[in-house]
């Protein structure tokens, strides 16, 4: 039986903010992602593989720098930070971003004296170099903005930028790349004048809104909860991004652009699970708050067989996928779907473990899941893609988020005997 529209909006009124706030978000990331999707078979059609493979490049470092340049500030303590010093969240938003500005200082200073050294390393030019660091800013300052409008329960703003800066993004790259011979180069100027665009204005807005740059109270927090996460935030860059970088040093930035297709259509469900996680973290540590966790083996579970079966069919749509994302010439790709789609469920569960070790702040365990899980991953790549193909860097990632989420596990299983924390909350079925 169909709903009429004046039953869906009474069903739509009469549920929670939380539970409305995590609908949008998750609808939101399907059209985020729908609209990557459309404007990739436009881009892998109008540029080689090489060409493509300068984004795919320069979106892999992307990634690294944010750690580096902002600890991942963003993230990690940011959650505990909005339940801690919930009446000045503005103050402490602001405070961080004074951090990442000393932070992209100190690079600036050891980067340029020796710019030609570091480019070589990096395989970028040194104004690609300097467009990371203003995407770094840009990017994370969003996404401090954008994070305390999930606590707050405020989705509309955060949906309204979120997809219009999606949009923005595909046209403006789009015209640079049509007007262009060099279109690799012309495809990351686009993206970086759109998120240089919104980033320096929401940037604006946290600073004014939050009135200081150093507090001692909050950098003390602040660096106390995420320095000792570094090596956990390295290892999920390494994760993600390491593999399109070894697989560009052996085989060339073509494979990495067919490498990279793959990687993204096997990780596509990756922005539904965290727009899930970002509503439903906040819910469960008020669970855990008010002495109620037990209440999360459902939800989880639910999860849990939602993640299993969204990620079969993408395994089973991989070569239709392909074929309309990349074309021919990007085939080969569906060899190594199957294995960094479990990666994901693999990442579902580790999440689940690490948002405990998050709330009772105990990270030391963590960082060590985190450097040997990210050892077996260089290590196996290293090994694997020049002597077999870069196909086997699918195959190392599914690899090391087994070891990723079994440490995890056995740390999560510790730190809840200390705390008391009830594992019946986390009695879920391993799919």
């Amino acid at each position: 039986m169909t709903l009429s529209i004046p039953k869906l909006r009474q069903k739509w009124g009469s549920m929670s903010k939380e539970a409305r706030a995590s609908v949008t978000y998750a609808l939101c990331s399907i059209v985020q992602k729908c609209i990557s999707f459309i404007n990739m078979p436009i881009f892998t059609r109008l540029m080689s593989t090489d060409e493509y493979g300068e984004m795919t490049v320069y979106s892999s470092w992307s990634g690294i720098f944010s750690i580096v340049l902002t600890l991942n500030l963003a993230y990690g303590s940011f959650s505990p930070a909005m339940l801690k010093f919930e009446k000045d969240r503005d103050r402490y938003i602001s405070s961080i971003q004074g951090i990442w500005l000393v932070l992209s200082g100190f690079f600036l200073m050891i980067y340029l004296p020796l710019q030609g050294f570091w480019n070589d390393i990096l395989d970028l030019p040194t104004l690609f170099v300097i467009f990371l660091i203003l995407e770094t800013l840009s990017i994370n300052s969003i996404n401090l903005w954008s994070g305390k409008k999930r606590f707050d329960y405020e989705y509309k703003p955060v949906v309204a930028l979120t997809l219009l800066m999606s949009v923005a993004n595909t046209a403006v790259s789009l015209a640079f790349v049509l007007l262009s011979e060099q279109k690799g180069t012309a495809r990351i100027w686009g993206h970086i004048v759109v998120t240089a665009a919104f980033g320096i204005i929401i940037f604006s807005l946290n600073a004014v809104r939050g009135k200081s740059v150093f507090h001692k109270e909050y950098w003390k927090y602040a660096l106390g909860f995420n320095i000792p996460l570094l090596a956990y935030y390295l290892s999920q860059m390494i994760f993600n991004q390491s593999d399109r970088l070894m697989i560009d040093h052996y085989c060339g930035k073509g494979k990495a652009a067919i490498y990279g297709v793959a990687y993204t259509w096997a990780m596509v469900l990756i922005f539904v699970l965290n727009a899930i996680n970002n509503s439903y973290v906040p819910w469960f540590y008020k669970k855990i708050k008010e002495g109620r966790e037990e209440e999360n083996a459902k939800v989880a579970n639910d999860i849990a067989v939602l993640m299993a079966g969204l990620i079969m069919c993408i395994v089973i749509m991989a070569p239709e996928v392909i074929l309309i994302m990349g074309g021919e010439k990007y085939a080969e790709a569906i060899w190594s779907i199957p294995p960094v789609a479990i990666s994901l469920l693999l990442l579902f569960y580790a999440q689940l473990f690490i948002n405990v070790q998050f709330y009772y702040e105990k990270k030391k365990n963590l960082v060590y899941a985190s450097i040997g899980a990210a050892a077996a991953n260089i290590i196996l790549n290293a090994i694997l893609i020049p002597h077999v193909s870069y196909i086997a860097a699918g195959y190392t990632t599914m690899i090391s988020y087994m070891i990723f989420a079994a440490m995890n596990y056995y740390t999560m299983r510790k730190v809840a005997k200390e705390s008391g924390f009830s594992m019946k909350a986390l009695d879920i079925k391993m799919l």
